[in-house]
């Protein structure tokens, strides 16, 4: 397993002559003086052209390209800017221009996945909550980048950034956790809450998350469990060959998963890019370009550390550590009892088929002191795992149950509900 991903370097390599060929004759049979690209039979071989140069494309990380946003009725001109960086992760602020006297917006953290895409896969989940809200997203590190002296990364390493995080965006912060991090996210947020942290945010939202992996299990949690962790470690693990920054350090390389997620739904894709020759065949350019957006992002991938990787494998999938009550952070216990103050939201899509209904639904069952009045839960009819954070039911249908849930955890801080002590004991 050690030379996939050299033999995976090689076929890109190699295919090269072929691709800058294929790039070519797309270009000449889409060149309006060329007679031919009138013609049936120009746009045929430019579709295939085409279709064949994007397959065996190595895609790089996309742009969130958010340069501007809807505040009051009024365009506003959006930049990006860091404002908390750490070898395997930064923090992006969405600055929108808006005036003194607009008043403050909720602060709302997007924990995106760490998982084989880059954080830009949730690109339409911060345009939908630009507008009324200060975001802020999690821009995870792709791990070939990282030279081995920047140290490990695994999922203690996970839970401390998010710690840093929290406390360094204050205590009127909101989290929303996308579907792997919605583990973290609450075990970071119960070991702040064990500790009394000021800090700690005022809600979760919980979307699509892996909190007990037993309930309504999916194809990913059977062969998790089928499988254990020593495959996974004997099976998935590489080296980084010596061409990137992280030389021979660990990893489970994106394209692995990208493997997964594409074997999944494979009669879905090939559908999808039959459709996009037909579009490209018939000049529909407005279809080929949505079907182009789409799938530039979901074929850019990530590679994750091994250790990362192979401990969410091990504590969530295997063992189900967090809700039998065993997950320990470092040397100290996850206590999900300990959440008394942080609102937590669930939200899951009945079509799920990466983590089955009830999976984060749990999170409001494992936290008896938390009020029933902090908590809400939101199944969305009709939409599948990417559906839960993006497309038109998410905006029409989940994110303003969302906004909602975060403003009337701001109300209640400003009414002065009482601050609820730690309980010893």
């Amino acid at each position: 397993m050690d030379l996939a991903y050299y033999w995976y370097e090689a076929a890109h390599l190699m295919l090269s002559p072929a691709r800058a060929a294929s790039d070519a004759t797309r270009l000449l049979f889409s060149n309006p003086i060329n007679p031919l690209t009138h013609t049936a039979y120009g746009r045929t071989v430019s579709a295939a052209c085409e279709l064949f140069e994007r397959t065996t494309r190595r895609y790089g990380k996309p742009e969130f390209g958010l340069s501007s946003t809807v505040v009051g009725g009024e365009r506003v001109a959006v930049t990006e800017r860091v404002v908390w960086e750490r070898p395997f992760c930064r923090v992006l602020s969405f600055d929108r221009a808006i005036p003194s006297a607009h008043g403050a917006d909720p602060k709302v953290l997007m924990v995106a996945p760490m998982s084989g895409h880059f954080a830009t896969l949730l690109r339409g989940t911060v345009e939908t909550f630009l507008p009324a809200h200060q975001v802020f997203i999690t821009d995870w590190t792709d791990a070939r980048m990282v030279p081995l002296a920047a140290g490990r990364f695994d999922l203690d390493d996970y839970i401390d950034y998010l710690i840093s995080i929290f406390r360094a965006l204050g205590p009127d912060l909101h989290v929303m956790a996308v579907c792997q991090p919605s583990v973290p996210v609450i075990a970071a947020i119960a070991r702040m809450e064990a500790e009394d942290d000021p800090f700690t945010p005022r809600s979760m939202t919980l979307m699509g998350g892996p909190i007990d992996t037993r309930r309504s299990p999916t194809a990913v949690n059977r062969l998790a469990e089928e499988r254990g962790s020593d495959w996974f470690r004997r099976n998935c693990i590489v080296k980084v060959p010596p061409t990137y920054p992280g030389f021979w350090r660990d990893v489970y390389p994106g394209f692995l998963q990208l493997s997964g997620f594409m074997a999944m739904n494979m009669d879905r894709h090939l559908t999808a890019h039959w459709d996009m020759f037909k579009h490209l065949v018939r000049g529909d350019g407005d279809s080929a370009e949505k079907h182009r957006e789409f799938y530039d992002e979901y074929l850019a991938v990530m590679d994750l550390t091994a250790e990362f990787y192979l401990q969410t494998v091990d504590k969530v999938f295997v063992r189900h550590e967090l809700p039998r009550g065993e997950m320990m952070h470092r040397d100290k216990p996850v206590d999900l009892a300990a959440i008394r103050r942080c609102a937590i939201m669930a939200v899951e899509g009945e079509k799920d088929d990466i983590s089955g209904v009830g999976q984060t639904l749990a999170a409001l069952q494992l936290t008896p002191n938390l009020p029933a009045e902090k908590k809400a839960y939101h199944l969305q009819l009709g939409v599948g795992h990417y559906g839960v954070f993006n497309g038109s039911r998410f905006r029409a249908e989940i994110a303003p149950r969302i906004a909602d849930f975060v403003r009337s955890q701001d109300a209640a801080a400003r009414a002065g509900a009482p601050k609820l002590r730690k309980v010893v004991g």
